[in-house]
C-alpha cells in the first residue's frame, strides 16, 4: 500500500486530523498551532488529495487502512465532512485504533431524505457534472458553499482557497470517487456500534450538514456530546478557531489520562 502524506506537529496524545472533500491537510493550518500545544497532531492528505498518491478504488475502508498504518493506536480521530465519514468508519470497524471520535460538520448520511436533513441530491449531482466540464471551477464553487452563512464568509472563502492552493490540486479520479462516497454512504444503522467517547461539532449556518441534523444524530447515538458553533457554517475551525481548539481540548481531557 502506498504511503499517505502526513505532517506531524507538537507532542502529547495523538490527534489525527482528516480533511473533507476537495481539500487537503493544509486546511487545518488555522488551528494546527493551537492544537499542537497539547497534542501530537497528524495532518493527513487523503488518497489522491494534496501530496498523497491515489488509491484505486477509493473507499472508506481503504482510507482507514491507509491512515491506520501510519498513526499510533488509541489516537483521537477528528474528521471534517467527508473526513468525518472516514473517522466514523474507523470507530465502527477498527475501534482499537480510536480512543476518541470527533466529527466536524459531518453526517452519517449526507443526502436529504424524508425526515432526514441533508444536501439535496441534485446539488451533488451538479458537482459531479461540473467535475467533467471544469473541475477547478467546481472546486471553487464548493468552497464558496462551505463558507456561505458564516459571520465572515468572504474571509473564510479566501482562506479556504489559499489553503487549497498551497498543495497540489486533487486528482480528478479522487474527486469523482470521493463525491460518490458522499452520495452513497449511509452509516446510520451502524452508529450504535460506536463505543468510544464521541464529540459532534456543527455550524449554525451550514448548508451541507444543516443544524437540524443534530437531533437525528442525537437520537441515533444519545451518548454523543454535541456542540453548535453560532457564527460558523461548514468550517468552524476557520470561522471560530480559538473556540474550536478549546472544544477539542476539553473533550480530549475528558478521555485521555
Amino acid at each position: 500500500m502506498s504511503k499517505l502524506h502526513f505532517e506531524r506537529h507538537g507532542s502529547g496524545p495523538a490527534l489525527i486530523l482528516i480533511h473533507g472533500w476537495g481539500l487537503n491537510g493544509a486546511v487545518w493550518q488555522p488551528v494546527t498551532e493551537l492544537l499542537a500545544e497539547h497534542f501530537s497532531v497528524y495532518l493527513v492528505d487523503l488518497p489522491g488529495f494534496g501530496h498523497s498518491p491515489a488509491i484505486e478504488p477509493l473507499s472508506l475502508d481503504g482510507m482507514v487502512q491507509a491512515i491506520s498504518a501510519q498513526v499510533p493506536e488509541r489516537a483521537i480521530w477528528l474528521g471534517w465532512s467527508l473526513g468525518g465519514l472516514v473517522a466514523k468508519y474507523a470507530a465502527i470497524h477498527q475501534p482499537q485504533q480510536v480512543a476518541g471520535l470527533i466529527t466536524v460538520a459531518s453526517s452519517a448520511h449526507f443526502i436529504a431524505k424524508s425526515e432526514w436533513p441533508g444536501i439535496q441530491a441534485k446539488v451533488l449531482d451538479g458537482f459531479a457534472s461540473g467535475l467533467q466540464q471544469d473541475f477547478k471551477k467546481t472546486l471553487q464553487q464548493f468552497l464558496a458553499i462551505q463558507a456561505m452563512g458564516s459571520d465572515q464568509a468572504k474571509q473564510d472563502i479566501k482562506q479556504l482557497r489559499e489553503l487549497l492552493a498551497s498543495r497540489p490540486l486533487p486528482q480528478l479520479s479522487a474527486l469523482e470517487q470521493g463525491l460518490a462516497l458522499l452520495q452513497s454512504q449511509d452509516l446510520r444503522d451502524e452508529l450504535a456500534q460506536i463505543s468510544m467517547p464521541w464529540l459532534q461539532l456543527y455550524g449554525r449556518s451550514d448548508a451541507l450538514v444543516p443544524k437540524a441534523a443534530m437531533q437525528q444524530h442525537a437520537e441515533l447515538h444519545p451518548e454523543a456530546t454535541q456542540y453548535l458553533f453560532a457564527s460558523s457554517s461548514h468550517a468552524p475551525f476557520i470561522s471560530e478557531k480559538q473556540l474550536f481548539a478549546e472544544k477539542v481540548l476539553s473533550f480530549a481531557r475528558s478521555i485521555v489520562v
